[in-house]
């Protein structure tokens, strides 16, 4: 560890909280049509509707809503599906790429629109122009959409009393955005443009290298596709190596936004639910939570990454201060152990996996710390309206379990948690793990899963296990040992995606519909105060028990049993 990582590290830090309150206050302010983009640009919201027949003053129940959300997600899906079985014969394709393999096809657009971004192809070898265009970004935009219309809906079920309805879904989307994704797209692409990042229709170029070789040059629509994939939480690269790739991220100022794009929604939304609920410390709570997890992890990975190798001392390599400059495996030297840890730490804390080619270079403590990132329900910031509908969900259960203790109904914000919210917050907490552990245990024994890694051993079953993490997660990072490119591994990361997404959004929407109807309770002696300190940890440590159960066996099979087997200086 140095004191230029640690102040990179404090710089994205203080540049996160900074754009907390802002950015929390325009998005609350744009969902409610209420905000300065919003009235200047209400002609174009209004034609939209008009153009897609839809009334936005009338209001949906949580089971339309939810409807429209699952209709509005496959015609997505057969759309990209459509799109990449097609692309030899459209335009903008001067590659001449060929059309992408059914079980590829479906892959691919089941992760693009669960805002899940698993690749098992390489983006500049694989998708012409028009597809990473008109297909990926699209997708990468309605899809970011949809969370942060659905986190809002469970925000108005606390806020609203009495109420029957939750919202219009098109109305969310359309206005999440035009007025929250859009705008910052258009700065953050030409800031990107201007930092060196290829924005271009045209084909690869060849080039000569130094030593005289021929060396193709994949370029594109590159630096569009990079804002919206790591704002969204989508994290689809243009290139297979991601935002590891020079041309999607050039310099050390691009890497530094880069990670505030990726977080800036997922904070921002936590001082959103502040100010719609009417109390803005509610918000910085979950904020609070949401930092402690954070910097916990981020300090394992860093000092993992920035220490000693126990396997590398029986060969007597030289780790000793100022010759040892952490464990620079499958890190670039411009990056660094200290960014290459916040980028990876980040990723994984949100749903963008933007830098999965480095992870399966990682020691194992820290592939232990982004495998639990993800395996908490992203709640760690999380996506766009993921984490924090994530993180509400687990404040259902602290003050569920904190309110028995005390002897009193539990409640939150003057709303009486009871058993249709407990049930329905359990089912979204459980599927992804049921999703994780079945699939990933499946994989381990089926000739068609084991065939695809690369490695043996304890590192191999962290391969499956992070390849179903990733998908059911909605990460869409991955171990780079894992060839997931087969129809077996297709199809399954496809189900994962799908349920991942999903099965955890229609039971919050469905918590969000009750919510709603119930009246305020007035708060009492008895009341469990939920905006102070006290409440952040009780509800970190409900994250962490909750997350321990349910994933303590599958951390120790993988990532455990690899830490041991590097300490004794086993190597497979």
């Amino acid at each position: 560890m140095t004191w230029v990582g640690w102040l990179q590290i404090v710089l994205f830090a203080a540049v996160v909280v900074a754009a907390v309150k802002p950015f929390g206050r325009h998005i609350a302010d744009s969902l409610d049509g209420r905000g300065w983009l919003a009235r200047r640009c209400a002609p174009v919201e209004r034609g939209l509707y008009r153009l897609a027949g839809v009334d936005p003053a009338q209001e949906q129940s949580w089971i339309a809503y939810a409807f429209a959300l699952l209709a509005f997600h496959v015609v997505g899906i057969v759309a990209l599906y459509a799109l990449q079985r097609v692309q030899a014969w459209l335009p903008l394709n001067p590659q001449q790429f060929a059309a992408v393999s059914p079980d590829l096809a479906l892959n691919t657009a089941v992760s693009f629109a669960t805002n899940t971004s698993w690749q098992s192809y390489g983006g500049e070898t694989t998708l012409s122009n028009l597809v990473q265009m008109a297909g990926i970004g699209v997708q990468s935009f309605l899809s970011g959409a949809s969370g942060i219309a659905v986190a809002i809906v469970l925000v108005r079920g606390f806020a609203r009393r009495s109420a029957h309805t939750v919202g219009n879904f098109w109305v969310d989307v359309t206005r999440a955005t035009l007025y929250v994704l859009l705008p910052v797209c258009i700065v953050a692409t030409l800031f990107l443009v201007w930092q060196g990042v290829p924005q271009t229709l045209g084909a690869s170029v060849s080039a000569t290298t130094l030593e005289g070789a021929q060396q193709v040059i994949a370029r594109g629509p590159v630096a569009s596709q990079v804002a919206i994939k790591l704002l969204s939480g989508d994290g689809g690269g243009f290139f297979n190596a991601n935002s590891a790739h020079p041309f999607e991220n050039p310099t050390a100022l691009t890497g530094l936004v880069e990670m505030g794009l990726i977080f800036l929604i997922g904070v921002a939304l936590t001082h959103t639910f502040g100010r719609m609920v009417g109390d803005a410390r509610q918000g910085w709570v979950l904020f609070a939570a949401m930092a402690v997890l954070f910097v916990a992890g981020l300090v394992v990975v860093y000092g993992a990454e920035a220490g000693h190798a126990p396997a590398l001392s029986a060969p007597g390599i030289d780790q000793a201060a100022g010759a040892w400059q952490g464990n620079m495996e499958g890190k670039e030297v411009r990056f660094g152990v200290a960014q290459s840890a916040l980028f990876a730490t980040v990723t994984t804390a949100s749903s963008d996996g933007a830098v999965d080619a480095m992870h399966d270079s990682f020691m194992p403590l820290s592939g232990l710390v982004l495998l639990t990132n993800m395996m908490l329900d992203e709640v760690v910031v999380g996506g766009p309206g993921s984490g924090l509908f994530g993180m509400l969900l687990f404040v259902v259960v602290a003050v569920f379990v904190a309110g028995l203790m005390i002897g009193r109904t539990p409640e939150y914000l003057g709303k009486k948690i009871e058993a249709n919210e407990v049930k329905m917050t359990m089912l979204a907490l459980l599927c992804v793990p049921a999703f994780i552990l079945v699939m990933a245990a499946g994989a381990a024994v089926l000739p068609a899963g084991v065939t695809a890694l690369n490695n043996a051993g304890p590192h191999g079953f962290s391969e499956i296990l992070y390849g179903y993490t990733s998908g059911a997660a909605t990460n869409g990072s991955a171990f780079a040992g894992l060839s997931a490119n087969t129809p077996f591994w297709n199809l399954t990361l496809a189900a994962a995606m799908f349920a991942g997404r999903f099965l955890v959004m229609v039971p919050v929407l469905c918590v969000a519909g009750t919510l709603a109807a119930k009246r305020i309770v007035p708060p009492s002696a008895g009341t469990l105060p939920t905006h102070g300190t006290q409440f952040v940890g009780l509800l970190v440590g409900t994250i962490v028990i909750v997350g321990g159960l349910t994933f303590l066996p599958a951390l120790a099979l993988g990532p455990v049993a690899e830490q041991f087997a590097m300490a004794a200086g086993v190597m497979y």
